[in-house]
C-alpha cells in the first residue's frame, strides 16, 4: 500500500506532491532542490554547496521513510548546466562509500526556484520497521 512521507527535516513540498512515497519496501523521493529545511534558497551558492544541500534533503526524506541514503538503489541528478557536472560530482562522491547507487545525470535546463541542481532517489526501506508501524511516528509517514 502506498504511503505519503512527510518530514520537517527537509523543505516542504512546493507544489501538489509528496516529499516521498513508499510501499514499505522501496521509497521514491521527489526531486530535492537546494533549499534548507526552513525554506532558505541556496540557488545562488556554488554547485557543490547546492549538491550537498540536495543530498542532505534526500537523506532526511529517506530517513522519514525508514530508508538510508546508503541504501539508495538509483539517484537521478538534474543539472541546469551540464558543464557543472564535475563540480557536482566532487560534492556527490562525499556522500557515498564503496557501493554507490546507480546514477543518471542530465541537463534539464531551467529548474524550480532557479536551482542549479535537483536530486531524487529510489531506496530500499527497512521493511521490518515499516511493518511495525514505526514509519507512522513523528517524522515518518504522513497520517492517512
Amino acid at each position: 500500500m502506498k504511503r505519503a512521507i512527510e518530514t520537517e527535516e527537509a523543505p516542504a513540498a512546493v507544489g501538489a506532491y509528496s516529499q516521498a512515497t513508499t510501499d514499505g519496501s522501496l521509497a521514491f523521493t521527489a526531486g530535492q532542490i537546494p533549499l534548507t529545511p526552513d525554506g532558505e534558497s541556496l540557488a545562488d551558492a556554488p554547485i557543490e554547496e547546492q549538491t550537498r544541500q540536495c543530498l542532505e534533503n534526500v537523506a532526511a526524506v529517506l530517513k522519514a521513510a525508514d530508508a538510508e541514503l546508503s541504501e539508495a538503489l538509483k539517484i537521478t541528478v538534474y543539472l541546469a548546466d551540464i558543464d557543472e557536472y564535475g563540480a557536482m560530482n566532487e560534492a556527490y562522491t562525499d556522500f557515498f562509500d564503496d557501493e554507490p547507487p546507480a546514477r543518471s545525470a542530465l541537463e534539464a535546463g531551467s529548474l524550480p526556484k532557479g536551482a542549479g541542481v535537483e536530486i531524487e532517489a529510489i531506496a530500499a526501506t527497512d521493511a521490518d520497521a515499516a511493518d511495525t508501524g514505526v514509519a507512522g511516528t513523528e517524522g515518518g509517514a504522513a497520517d492517512e
